[in-house]
């Protein structure tokens, strides 16, 4: 591990010298290349710099509690250096688990009522104003691709578009089936009922990640349409794409441009193909799958939000730390809980590398 710490910290050093000379900076495309293998290693190259400083302050604290008028102080030294040498590793560790290729992408989401009828529909909609409110936390833009609504304002499906910084890293772990437990607005007994929607995310994958071949691609124009007839685009710009060989259909009718929605429906097309590769991946490396926090398979139950109890529960956590406050989950304020899965997976991934 040590080696490996002092390549980065050389391959770093020699990223900011390079940053620094004329010929990188007077070349756009160059610079920004640089500036970005830079920025990706600054973290670890930091963390080892930091551990070096440590354990030299603890060489010299074991050195002073030779001296009896240091002693104290020295041993305070080394009970705080200690801790701190103890975290570092266990920081740089976690720096050195595999990155995920993806997390810088932007993603492409999609909600769909599913189990309760209209219940599940209001449901569907109301985890898109949730991740709509989180996005506008994170300063991510969204954008709406698709959307079939009902009549009382509930989501039969909506495809949407996040784009921001760390997007992918941290909307990647909403993958799956949603659950709710709450008095309907439909029902009028008062009756608690248990509804769902899922929940698919994928990153935004472009030609040079995944071929798509236009010959196996059917493109349809059609007027697009809204519930009950509202938001009814004029314009036959709505488009459907057709993969023939496996028969997936994606439709876009955000845009009024028939080139702009056949465009995003060509890049969710590409995205959908992408994770059906990686599926089939990831169920060849079984033993893989287990050491991360959910499979993104949308028929997993990954969390159920009971209203009731004021209590939305992530099942992949485990004792309190799976229980947070519906209200401000429901209202945007994510982070808490896709905080925790994070540890969570990178603990997962430090057992299992570990273990092999």
């Amino acid at each position: 591990m040590f080696e490996r710490l002092k390549l980065v910290t050389k391959q770093y050093e020699e990223l900011c010298r390079r940053l620094e000379e004329p010929a990188t900076y007077s070349d756009p495309a160059l610079y920004a290349r640089v500036e970005r293998e830079t920025r990706e290693l600054q973290p670890l190259a930091e963390s080892y710099a930091a551990y070096e400083r440590v354990c030299a302050e603890l060489a010299s604290a074991a050195e002073l509690m030779e001296d009896p008028e240091m002693r104290e102080l020295a041993q305070e030294e080394l009970l705080n250096g200690k801790a701190e040498k103890a975290r570092l590793e266990q920081e740089i560790r976690v720096l050195l688990l595999p990155k995920d290729p993806n997390d810088v992408k932007n993603v492409i989401m999609e909600i769909r009522g599913g189990v309760g009828g209209e219940e599940g529909m209001l449901f569907a909609a109301d985890l898109y104003r949730m991740y709509a409110l989180y996005a506008e936390r994170r300063g991510w833009k969204l954008e709406i691709v698709n959307l079939s609504e009902t009549e009382l304002g509930g989501i039969k499906e909506i495809s949407f578009v996040v784009e921001g910084s760390g997007a992918w890293s941290r909307l990647k772990y909403e993958a799956g089936g949603h659950r709710v437990q709450r008095i309907p607005v439909t029902e009028s007994g008062g009756r608690i009922h248990t509804s769902a929607a899922t929940v698919a995310v994928m990153p935004e994958i472009e030609d040079v990640d995944f071929k798509l071949d236009l010959d196996d691609v059917r493109i349809d124009v059609f007027r697009s349409s809204g519930a009950g007839g509202q938001k009814v685009n004029k314009t036959s710009s709505a488009i459907r794409v057709t993969h023939i060989p496996t028969g997936m259909v994606v439709e876009c009718q955000d845009e009024r441009s028939q080139y702009k929605n056949k465009d995003r429906a060509l890049q969710i097309l590409r995205a959908k193909l992408y994770e059906q590769e990686q599926a089939k991946q990831d169920a060849a490396v079984a033993a893989e799958r287990r050491s991360q926090i959910g499979s993104g398979d949308r028929s997993e139950r990954i969390r159920t939000y009971n209203f009731p109890q004021n209590r939305v529960t992530d099942h992949r956590l485990s004792g309190e730390e799976r229980n947070f406050n519906i209200d401000k989950i429901i209202n945007g304020d994510l982070d808490p809980l896709i905080d925790a899965l994070i540890l969570a997976d990178q603990a997962a991934k430090l057992s299992a590398q570990a273990e092999y």
